[in-house]
């Protein structure tokens, strides 16, 4: 417990900032395999404008249907997204690892598994394709100046991870950074730009127990931290329950969010 003379530091919270809800027709520019990630440079006279806050934002993926082509679109107004009757696309919610203004160009990594919707349309995708993005409508802004971080994770959200890493090397911010990847170790080396500076801890992917274990040795200040989970739904849940219930973790310094949900 902390004494009557600590000092406690009014350390900030997290910021919502909106953006204009917009669609945008765009087409592949290029595409690079790394390691286990396509990325894919979309450009288009739409993306002028294009704004993204924080490094978790979300945009909206419309694909074009996989047996005829026909990529539908809705009207947009004042009461939001309007689909034509019956022809809503498919859609998923992906990172936008960086916009470029002066190149007009917009990258995004999409993760080479099997099965997947979108990870099938990279794989097929070739320069001129066309592919339709919605959004950020909104982004949570994480200030960068905690001195203590955790960002754990698994392969749906290193591009989330890889940009908030960039960020935090480029303001050169003197903080304990650790990071907890559910994923295979080479694969995410081979990824992520960079680790310097960081404590890393591998686990195996999948495992809640495994990052459960890894939390429960994880020591953690009384103030000035900032806790990061994403990844698979039910696995957040039982990890963000274990932080706030049993280690009391002020819940307005703690972001998790499902990338994904086991069927």
């Amino acid at each position: 417990m902390m004494s009557a003379e600590t000092p406690v530091q009014a350390w900030p919270l997290p910021s919502r900032r909106k953006n204009q809800l917009r669609l945008r027709q765009l087409r592949v520019q290029s595409k690079t395999q790394i390691g286990s990630f396509w990325r894919i440079c979309l450009t288009g006279d739409d993306l002028q404008g294009f704004t993204s806050h924080s490094f978790d934002d979300h945009i909206k993926l419309f694909f074009p249907d996989a047996e005829n082509g026909e990529l539908v679109l809705p009207e947009v107004g004042d009461q939001g997204v309007v689909w034509p009757e019956g022809k809503r696309p498919q859609s998923r919610d992906y990172t936008p690892l960086a916009y470029d203004a002066a190149a007009n160009t917009l990258t995004l990594d999409f993760f080479i598994h099997p099965g997947g919707l979108a990870s099938g349309w990279a794989e097929k995708a070739q320069p001129g394709d066309p592919l339709v993005i919605g959004g950020p409508r909104g982004s949570f802004c994480i200030p960068l100046e905690y001195a203590f971080q955790l960002y754990l994770c698994d392969e749906s959200s290193l591009p989330a991870l890889g940009r908030r890493l960039a960020e935090i090397a480029a303001a050169r911010i003197d903080a304990q950074i650790h990071v907890m990847i559910m994923a295979d170790e080479a694969q995410a080396k081979a990824y992520l730009p960079s680790l310097a500076g960081v404590t890393c801890h591998f686990l195996p992917a999948g495992d809640a127990d495994a990052a459960l274990s890894a939390l429960e040795q994880l020591a953690i200040p009384q103030q000035g931290y900032f806790l990061w989970l994403t990844g698979e739904g039910d696995r957040i849940k039982t990890l963000i329950d274990y932080l706030t219930e049993r280690r009391g973790i002020n819940e307005n310094y703690l972001r998790g969010v499902a990338y994904w949900h086991r069927k």
